[in-house]
């Protein structure tokens, strides 16, 4: 029923007002038809009559074509912590965070629905309860809400950078100096949609590290992330010359990559701290290296 005080506003602008939705969003709506009024089609600058009754078909919620959540186990995915606010999970290499366009593979979002559970309704419906993400290629611990409460305290403490995110890395070469920080901003690459480079006009990334072993070949290092761009660390060690062992996307030497039996980047997310959502308590999580990084370190070592 339309309010008195929207009699005379046009569809477009009442509707938005209204249901909270986009102008532009309603403009399509009325465009396809889904706007009527007693069983008449309105266009998004008819006006409207107070006290008629409009029917609005919103279209369904859910994810886009093609990032559906497919609800199945994921193989080596291991449950590090669990209880009504949150879910720790130690995620293999190989498989994403959640759907998104060109992945098929298996999800951490699919894997917990897999095994029964329920997830915060917060967030695009294909990365439901999702606070942080890994790239498919690195290994280790993620936390992901399963109460709107939790939600909402995570992201923020994620903005407000008061999660510690300790990562260890393998990368060629020896960095000098042996700890520091790099401070350089990171974009999308001009040349690659799917890569990401440090740009003058990139967004804020911060990276601390120092080193824990040093090798003919390649250098441990345990790494802090303050920021947390995507492939921050691949990008910010790059740009140094020592690119990460195995990581042939930002410039790795693959010969390198065959002699340690690399098929990704050597890169773990070992430790996972932060205040508990519902305590408020500090917690901390922590998680050994996969079998084909103990193989590499140990090849590295020899």
């Amino acid at each position: 029923m339309v309010p008195p005080d929207l009699d005379g506003e046009r569809v477009d602008a009442a509707l938005a007002r209204l249901l909270g939705l986009s102008r532009s969003k309603v403009a399509d709506l009325a465009a396809s038809g889904h706007v009527q009024a007693d069983g008449k089609p309105l266009g998004k600058s008819d006006r409207l009559i107070g006290g008629t009754l409009v029917d609005v078909e919103l279209p369904p919620v859910g994810p886009p074509p093609g990032l559906e959540v497919v609800a199945e186990p994921v193989e080596g995915m291991r449950i590090v912590y669990d209880d009504t606010e949150i879910v720790v999970v130690d995620k293999p290499a190989y498989v994403a965070a959640h759907p998104s366009v060109g992945w098929s593979g298996p999800t951490v979002v699919g894997g917990l629905a897999g095994v029964g559970y329920r997830i915060s309704t917060s967030g695009a419906p294909e990365r439901q309860g999702i606070v942080q993400r890994l790239d498919v290629g690195t290994s280790g611990l993620m936390v992901v809400a399963k109460s709107e409460r939790a939600y909402t305290v995570l992201k923020q403490a994620f903005r407000d950078r008061v999660v510690d995110k300790t990562y260890h890395a393998l990368v060629q070469g020896l960095p000098d100096p042996h700890e520091g920080t790099i401070d350089a901003p990171i974009g999308r690459h001009t040349g690659h949609d799917y890569r990401f480079a440090v740009r003058r006009d990139g967004r804020e990334s911060v990276t601390h590290y120092q080193l824990l072993e040093a090798h003919r070949a390649a250098s441990l290092l345990e790494i802090e992330l303050e920021t947390g761009r995507t492939h921050q660390i691949r990008v910010h060690f790059s740009a140094l010359r020592h690119p990460l062992c195995g990581d042939l996307t930002y410039g790795a030497d693959p010969v390198l990559a065959r002699r340690l039996g690399l098929e990704r980047q050597w890169l773990h997310a070992v430790r996972l701290g932060f205040d508990h959502p519902g305590s408020g308590e500090r917690v901390e999580f922590e998680s050994a290296y996969p079998a084909d990084l103990v193989e590499a370190l140990e090849r590295v070592r020899a």
